[in-house]
This record gives structure tokens, C-alpha cells and sequence, in this order.
């Protein structure tokens, strides 16, 4: 088998992207068409609660040369790099950290016992889909191991090598980037301050356009939701030339990166009167939302950061309180803070550029396009020298046995890997099934997924709430 040195050097890079969820998909994707520009990519979906739908999938609007759905030890067992240059891990800290083990333990069998320098493997890159405001450490942690750890801002990256320098770990890995979804082309020319209202408006130019771009999981409890889609239907109401969209995730029964107990369609069935004619709940592609946005309003998703980026005001929601348990602390000076009240009296934020510029968010004006494009550079570059070399040193992630024999273990086995990384006997049979055994075992696969999804958002929310009485 010819060394990385030998391939033709008009050979694509090979990438996999493992996602476990379909912003992790859209993220891992997207990444991995930043830093290796060339390169062929096979999509894998990690089993699990969260398996991105097609519906799912074909909303996100990224494309992969193929794709299938596996376990964690399926993908392990053939992720070798006779198979794959690159491997994008785009999943939640445990499944990284599982990866990573079981990726090692290849390593180490592929380079035999007496060699323990390095081994011929792909390059394993990881990072977060968008803001990172909660379980910083324990999430990071997760991700150790892996060859290269993205952030998305220079303020992440100096976060991330604190945590790693703090436990005694290498940070050498945290490599500084930006949101590979950033983009788009401002602002809408009929939009802006001049356009609140009707007055100067051009004839036959678009309705002011205000997008509320919900969240699965924040916040969590039925009454906060209601209220926050209360809100926006009263300022459509108070302004009927504007046209307000509700920026759904996901439909019922679909799952996200969070788990939706009290989707928004069922509170808008329950909403007394009715959503107004101008307010309408609407699914589809971030960013073609945001193309006709006028006013983009959360309460933290990252979304928020895809509209600053393209200069769109936008309103980070303090109705509920600024609290971590929100996400929404994580704007603290970004002077995007403000109330539906504020809102309804024709305010519009405007974003603080020095907050932004930390953040890695380029708004769009002299120069943002050019220091968007170089921001994947350093990844770029690294990432080709990485692929380059004959071999990698052993991943060596701080969770070990030794470092943490009450918490890694549980972490492995949730993936079917033992401790030492290799695969728990029996983990891997069914995806060595054919025919009947293995349509009978993705009926009762598709069958129990679809009972913890009914579990969650309809049985889950009841309980809940006689538990309340």
C-alpha cells in the first residue's frame, strides 16, 4: 500500500464525516469543505436518538459523495487509513471521546505491540457546532484526543487552551477557525432602520421581515415557550406591514442535536386566536431565511451569529432573564440584548464590533470578506501537513482508565467499546446481518426510535406536569 508521500499528488484527500445529529451534519460537512477544499467526502450518521431524517437532511442543503448510517464500532472497525485521510468527528463529546479510544486501540493493533511511536491513521479533527456556553470543560475534555479541535473564535480558542492547560493537557490541538456557515450577503436592500413600519417604504418592496428563530431545548418548559410564541404573535399584531416567521428546527417526532419535548407547532395549535395572518411558523435553510430577514430575534442560538455576520440587526431576548441555563448570557456586551416590549416599540440592536470580532463574527463591510476567507487558513494548512506525514503520533486523549476509571468506562460503553477502546463482544453483528435478519432488525430499530420520540414529547411532558400538582 503506497505511503501518504507516495499517493499521486493529484490524488483528493479523503474525508469521513461522522455526525450524530443534523447540525452536527450540516457543521461537520461544511468544515470539512473549509479546510480540505478537494477532497471527497463520505457522510456517515451514528446511530442514536437524534439520526438526521432525509426530510432532515435535505434541509440542511449540504452535499457529501455518499452516505450511510452506522454504529460507533462499525465505524471504527473500517475507519483505517486505508479507508480515510480524514476524519471529521462531528458528534456530541461522548461520541468523540469513544471514537477516539476505539480509533486509538486500531492505531495501536495496526502498528503492533513493540511500536508505540506512531502508526499510519487518519487525522482526526473535532470542534463545536456554534456557541458554547455550557459544560465547557466537560465537553472539551471529550473532545481531547483528537489531532485538531476547531473553535470557532479567537475568544473559544483561548478558552479551550485554558481548559486543557488547566488539567494538565496538551492544547497544541485547539486550532482557531470561524463558523464554516457564516456567509450570505447582508442585509436586504429594502431592510434597515428606514424601513420600520410603512413611511418610506419603496412601492411594491418586500414587508419588513422579522425572523424568530426558536430553539429545541431552550427554553425548557412549556409555559416560557408559549409565552416567548405569545410574544411574537402580539408584534405581528402591532404591526401588520411586517411579516413575522416562526424559524422552526424540526417537525414532531423528528429529533435535533437537543431533544423538543413542547414543539412549537403544538403550542401555536393551542395559541388563543391563532397566529395573525402575518405570522406563520416556516422551515427550510438558515441562511435563505435570513436572505429576506430583516430583524433576526432568539433567545441564543447560533443563528444569532449567522445573522450578525451578515450585518442584520438582531435581538438576543431578555424576557426570561439573562441566564446560563439560557445560553443567553454568552452576549453579555454584544449590545444585541433586549425585550419583546423594546422590540415592539421599533427598537433594533446594534451589535458592539469589538464583541463581534471576538466572537469571529465579520459583519459585512470593508474588508469582512477577506477576513472571513482567511479564517480557515491556519486549519487548512495544518490539516495538509498533518495528511502528509507517514505517520501520526498514538492519539493520546486525557481521559484514560488511570485519569478517570469512575466516568470513561460508562462513556465507552454507551458506544459499545470496552475501556481499553476495543469493541464490546456482540456489538458488532448486526451490522454484519443480511437480508431478513437485517430488515427485521431496522423495522424494531425504526420502531423504538419512534417510541422514544412519542415517549419524550407527548408522555414525558404529562408526567412533568402531574408531577407539578
Amino acid at each position: 500500500m503506497p505511503t501518504r508521500t507516495s499517493e499521486p499528488a493529484t490524488s483528493p484527500v479523503r474525508v469521513a464525516v461522522l455526525a450524530d445529529s443534523d447540525t452536527r451534519w450540516k457543521w461537520g460537512v461544511l468544515t470539512a469543505r473549509r479546510i480540505a477544499p478537494d477532497a471527497r467526502i463520505e457522510g456517515l450518521l451514528l446511530r442514536g436518538r437524534a439520526t438526521p431524517t432525509p426530510r432532515q437532511l435535505a434541509e440542511v442543503g449540504v452535499e457529501v459523495d455518499s452516505v450511510r448510517e452506522v454504529t460507533g464500532t462499525h465505524f471504527v472497525r473500517t475507519a483505517g487509513r486505508d479507508a480515510y485521510d480524514v476524519i471529521v468527528l462531528a458528534c456530541v463529546g461522548g461520541a468523540v471521546q469513544a471514537m477516539v479510544h476505539g480509533l486509538a486501540a486500531n492505531a495501536r493493533a495496526a502498528a503492533g505491540a513493540g511500536d508505540t511511536a506512531g502508526a499510519r491513521r487518519p487525522v482526526l479533527v473535532t470542534g463545536y457546532v456554534g456557541i458554547v456556553y455550557e459544560k465547557l470543560a466537560d465537553g472539551l475534555l471529550l473532545r481531547h484526543g483528537a489531532d485538531m479541535v476547531l473553535a470557532n473564535s479567537r475568544y473559544d480558542a483561548e478558552r479551550f487552551r485554558a481548559v486543557y492547560e488547566g488539567v494538565g493537557a496538551d492544547g497544541g490541538s485547539v486550532v482557531e477557525c470561524a463558523l464554516p456557515f457564516l456567509g450570505g450577503t447582508g442585509p436586504r436592500p429594502d431592510g434597515g432602520p428606514d424601513a420600520v413600519g410603512t413611511a418610506g417604504k419603496p412601492a411594491g418592496s418586500h414587508p419588513f421581515t422579522v425572523a424568530f428563530a426558536v430553539q429545541p431545548s431552550v427554553p425548557d418548559n412549556r409555559g416560557d415557550r408559549a409565552y416567548l410564541l405569545r410574544r411574537a404573535a402580539e408584534h405581528a399584531r402591532l404591526h401588520p406591514d411586517r411579516e413575522v416567521l416562526v424559524k422552526l428546527r424540526s417537525k414532531p417526532g423528528e429529533h435535533t442535536t437537543h431533544i423538543e419535548e413542547e414543539p412549537y407547532q403544538r403550542l401555536a395549535e393551542r395559541l388563543p386566536g391563532g397566529l395573525p395572518a402575518n405570522c406563520r411558523l416556516v422551515y427550510g435553510h438558515m441562511g435563505e431565511v435570513l436572505d429576506r430577514t430583516d430583524l433576526l430575534v432568539t433567545v441564543s442560538s447560533t443563528a444569532a451569529l449567522e445573522s450578525l455576520h451578515r450585518a442584520v440587526p438582531t435581538a438576543v431576548l431578555t424576557d426570561l432573564g439573562v441566564r446560563e441555563a439560557l445560553g443567553n448570557h454568552h452576549f453579555l456586551g454584544s449590545g444585541c440584548l433586549v425585550s419583546w416590549d423594546q422590540l415592539d416599540a421599533g427598537e433594533l440592536p446594534k451589535a458592539d464590533p469589538g464583541w463581534t470580532a471576538r466572537q469571529g463574527v465579520c459583519p459585512t463591510d470593508g474588508g469582512a470578506a477577506t477576513s472571513y476567507a482567511t479564517a480557515f487558513d491556519t486549519a487548512r494548512d495544518h490539516l495538509a501537513d498533518l495528511v502528509a506525514r507517514d505517520s501520526l503520533p498514538l492519539p493520546a486523549p486525557f481521559y484514560t482508565p488511570a485519569t478517570a476509571p469512575g466516568y470513561l468506562p460508562r462513556v465507552l460503553a454507551r458506544y459499545g467499546f470496552a475501556p481499553d477502546g476495543t469493541p464490546r463482544p456482540g456489538t458488532d453483528t448486526a451490522e454484519d446481518a443480511t437480508g431478513m435478519r437485517r430488515a427485521v432488525r431496522n423495522a424494531v430499530r425504526e420502531a423504538a426510535r419512534g417510541a422514544y420520540r412519542h415517549g419524550v414529547q407527548r408522555v414525558a411532558p404529562v408526567i412533568r406536569r402531574m408531577g407539578e400538582l
